[in-house]
């Protein structure tokens, strides 16, 4: 089964998420903050069972965009989510190939997305 990346800097909001998507029978793994993700993105065997990312937008040190764009230098192709408060943010990733939710996010449609991604891939 293809794993699903959370990142979060807000402990609450990463436990959260990451109960809800373990109940919905998703494997999950999480990270803190968006260096420690790149770091372990660098791990071939994570980027081979990584199925979907899940990103808050606003983080110390690097932003969910600033993550996306190092991101996408490497794995052009993996889906993401990323999950903000700030209308405005969105437009910060246009040109980066994501879909965007606006928080609060309810359970069920974060449920939905990376379903429809992880579908969509298998």
């Amino acid at each position: 089964m293809a794993q699903v990346l959370i990142i979060d800097d807000d402990p609450a909001q990463l436990h959260v998420r990451q109960a809800v998507l373990r109940e919905a029978g998703f494997s999950v793994c999480t990270s803190g903050d968006a260096q420690a993700a790149l770091d372990l993105l660098r791990d071939p065997a994570i980027t081979e069972a990584l199925g979907v990312i899940v990103t808050d937008h606003v983080m110390p040190g690097a932003s969910g965009s600033v993550f996306v764009k190092e991101l996408r230098r490497a794995s052009p192709q993996v889906p993401v989510i990323v999950i903000s408060g700030l209308a405005e943010a969105e437009e910060e990733y246009s040109a980066l190939n994501v879909s965007f939710l606006h928080k609060p996010c309810q359970p069920e449609e974060l449920i939905r997305q990376v379903r429809a991604f992880l579908e969509k891939d298998s």
